[in-house]
């Protein structure tokens, strides 16, 4: 009976109620890590100190470095495991599953310990100075060196979960975390709590991180007789199949999220040369972007599923029609949110801290990157159907092409020509470009896949 839901929902449900069922609580779940720093960023900002809420923003680099290990096994096992399920290879799916969780957990700790080795170094390169260097590492003393295996874990066993079509129970784990995260922030971060500042946010998303891990535990065990998400140890394999079919997709994936943190990283470090104020208004405005950013990009993951299956399965239409409907949905969302954020900037900067120098700043780089948003929906979409299918090496030319060869040089070129406040507007710039060329990647590879199915159809 339960595959037979999962059948119905990749192969009969149709398009708008199957993107619905899978993306929004992906949309959710994609959301968790930037809520999780806004909601740091809105609590520390209520201290009115620019020292604490630099120190949020200098950590999230490398907080967001995370996704890389999220995105080599979490995308790129529930991409095998999608697959592998159009084509009822269910072998495939435990193992790929079970690499995925050991791998993550593995490296989440080799995560912890290179940053307990390295500290004053990593401190260094994301830009803390000697007012801000304190208060950056206790908040990276409970997300880093305690929470990396946690935070890691959360999120890909949300994308196995998910893999199989169960997008609700994969929202609910990884909002249970954040909903715990934004109860236990006043309390740490606030005088009238525990009053520890930046280091108190990171022990509130310390806990609920765990919490949220808990949840998926008990989902599986409760589900372990229906549930294809498999995490026995005797499932997990190194076989030559499971490991190219999940790094083939996960690690250009990896390397796309390393590539938005070295981006941010050197954003940051243009930044900092302006002061703490300057870049606590960054980090607000940033992580206020991030908020539709991420609606996108869970819109693209969460159509994955629909789009792996339907490829395995040679059901090009419905894989077609899956990207138009999307593509729709996502660019109309983003086109209202960036028309909101440029008329509303000020106000906006505002509700995090009342400091009138930030809010100026705030105000003219919230409007400045909400001008890449409509045109940054197409680019994650286009990198969804890449990673959907298989088509790893194509989501890695992406990555390259937006930070490598247009936002870092861009950011590089504009703050050059308009100091610190050209800075905002490198997106913008990079995903026109990015934008365009997706739709073409697309257009040509949907000709060939319906080329070859009418190929395929005249042979027999």
């Amino acid at each position: 009976m339960e595959d037979q839901k999962k059948i119905m929902l990749f192969e009969e449900l149709p398009i708008p109620k199957a993107v619905v069922r899978l993306a929004v609580p992906t949309i959710l779940s994609s959301l968790v890590t930037v809520l999780y720093n806004l909601a740091d960023t809105y609590f520390v900002g209520m201290l009115n100190d620019s020292v604490q809420n630099a120190a949020v923003t200098l950590a999230a680099p490398l907080i967001l470095a995370f996704n890389a290990v999220n995105n080599l096994f979490g995308v790129g096992s529930s991409s095998m495991m999608s697959r592998a399920l159009g084509s009822r290879d269910y072998e495939t799916v435990h193992r790929s599953s079970a690499f995925g969780f050991y791998c993550s957990v593995f490296f989440g700790l080799m995560f912890s310990l290179l940053y307990l080795l390295f500290q004053p170094f990593v401190l260094n390169i994301l830009g803390a100075d000697p007012s801000t260097a304190e208060a950056t590492a206790g908040y990276l003393r409970w997300t880093v060196a305690c929470g990396a295996a946690p935070t890691i874990l959360n999120v890909v066993m949300a994308y196995l979960v998910r893999a199989e079509g169960a997008a609700l129970h994969a929202s609910i784990g990884t909002m249970s975390g954040c909903l715990l995260n934004i109860v236990l922030d006043p309390v740490f971060i606030l005088p009238w709590g525990l009053n520890m500042g930046a280091e108190g946010a990171g022990l509130a998303t310390f806990l609920s991180n765990c919490v949220a891990c808990l949840y998926f535990f008990v989902l599986l065990y409760v589900k372990r007789k229906s549930t294809h998400v498999c995490i026995k140890p005797s499932m997990f394999c190194l076989k030559k199949k499971i490991v190219l079919g999940v790094c083939g997709v996960g690690i250009p994936a990896a390397i796309q999220n390393l590539l938005n943190v070295t981006g941010m990283t050197v954003l940051n470090n243009f930044t900092s040369a302006y002061g703490s104020e300057a870049v606590a208004a960054m980090g607000i405005t940033q992580k206020v972007n991030m908020v539709p950013m991420y609606v996108a990009m869970g819109l693209s993951q969460g159509i994955m599923p629909l789009i792996s299956y339907n490829y395995a399965s040679k059901n090009i239409q419905r894989m077609k029609k899956t990207l138009v409907f999307s593509t729709r949905i996502s660019v109309t969302f983003l086109v209202v949110v960036a028309a909101c954020f440029y008329a509303g900037a000020g106000f906006i900067t505002g509700m995090f801290m009342q400091n009138p120098d930030i809010v100026a700043y705030g105000t003219r780089f919230l409007r400045g990157f909400c001008l890449g948003l409509p045109f940054l929906c197409i680019d994650f979409l286009a990198v969804g159907v890449f990673q959907a299918v298989g088509l790893g090496k194509n989501a890695f030319i992406f990555a390259v092409l937006r930070k490598v060869v247009l936002e870092i040089p861009a950011l590089i070129i504009l703050n050059a020509l308009f100091p610190l406040y050209g800075l905002a507007y490198a997106q913008f710039v990079a995903e026109i470009i990015l934008a365009a060329a997706a739709v073409v990647v697309l257009v040509r590879l949907f000709q060939k896949l319906e080329k070859g199915q009418r190929l395929e159809k005249s042979g027999g």
